[in-house]
């Protein structure tokens, strides 16, 4: 049998679509926070978003994620893990083994994973974004509207996720599905990178050598060390990602990224690139994910293997 598995994509398949279940109402939040106004914190926001739109509004936009995101998640984790695999044996010239694992190869696969995701996942990140912006006061602020008329039933911009997709076609061409993707891959590269080496070689170093895999408690250990390693260096560039993709709706505030985070800067100083949520979401979909991907990540002949699930992208 050679190198190419396709377990890999079906354990991502299964762990995007818990990470979009478990993570969504905190990822609105996130969302809400980097692009919108209005809100003083998580807190303040949580307690606005529940008053205007009950609990339903937490989950706003999240029909387009749960058919979109296993598929992505599904391709980039099948494409980091097979890219591992092809590397390690490739190395040692022996198809038919297992050869460990080498920071070069987890390296080069995960920059591959990370460019993959940008390609497969702007769009998804865009369309899903617009559509969680679209019931906050983040239109009125930008318009200097009153914030009753969205109130008295103003039309939204988008009515669901393919009235957005052609909206956003029509209005800017098909590179308007990938606004913002410079800031992706600046945000996914590394990020990638700081999520499935710190997992794996924490995995494998707490778990005893007498056993075939990691156990629960150390998968959950190592992916909430991995998701918090992760999101803490990748959210800085994840607001900027947000604020471009959101951008666009009603008026176009920045140039590029060097401008959005120039604006943003001169604003907000420093903390407004570090919203609170990051974490709190990427612990919270790593734990979920990687323990629906260990039960379905299982090699020809009965071995037991446990690879990571990243938290993203996401991101």
């Amino acid at each position: 049998m050679g190198s190419f598995q396709l377990e890999d994509f079906a354990a991502g398949w299964i762990g995007g679509a818990a990470s979009v279940i478990v993570g969504h109402p905190l990822d609105t939040v996130k969302t809400r926070l980097q692009a919108g106004v209005g809100y003083r914190n998580t807190l303040s926001c949580i307690r606005t978003v529940y008053r205007r739109e009950s609990v339903f509004g937490f989950f706003k936009g999240m029909s387009f994620p749960l058919a979109s995101i296993a598929v992505y998640n599904s391709v980039v984790f099948g494409v980091f893990s097979n890219t591992q695999r092809f590397l390690s044996q490739h190395r040692c010239q022996e198809p038919e083994a297992s050869p460990p694992r080498t920071l070069s190869d987890l390296l080069l696969a995960s920059i591959v994973a990370g460019v993959v995701s940008v390609g497969v996942g702007g769009p998804v990140d865009l369309i899903k974004i617009r559509l969680q912006l679209q019931t906050q006061p983040f239109r009125d602020a930008n318009l200097g509207l009153k914030s009753s008329a969205v109130a008295l039933g103003e039309q939204p911009v988008y009515q669901g996720p393919v009235h957005c997709i052609a909206t956003i076609v029509r209005n800017e061409g098909l590179v308007g599905l990938y606004r913002g993707a410079s800031a992706m891959l600046l945000r996914d590269v590394p990020g990638y990178c700081l999520y499935f080496i710190p997992y794996v070689f924490l995995s494998e170093w707490i778990t005893p050598e007498a056993c075939a895999g990691p156990s629960p408690c150390a998968v959950w250990l190592a992916g909430g060390v991995a998701g918090a390693i992760s999101w803490g260096t990748a959210t800085p560039m994840d607001v900027v990602k947000s604020r471009l993709q959101a951008d666009g709706v009603d008026l176009n505030k920045y140039k590029g990224v060097l401008d959005c985070i120039t604006q943003s800067y001169q604003k907000e100083g420093l903390k407004g690139f570090v919203p609170l949520t990051g974490q709190c979401k990427s612990v919270c979909r790593t734990h979920g994910a990687n323990l629906l991907k260990r039960k379905m990540d299982f090699l020809p002949g009965g071995e037991h293997r446990v690879t990571p699930v990243f938290p993203h992208l996401c991101m």
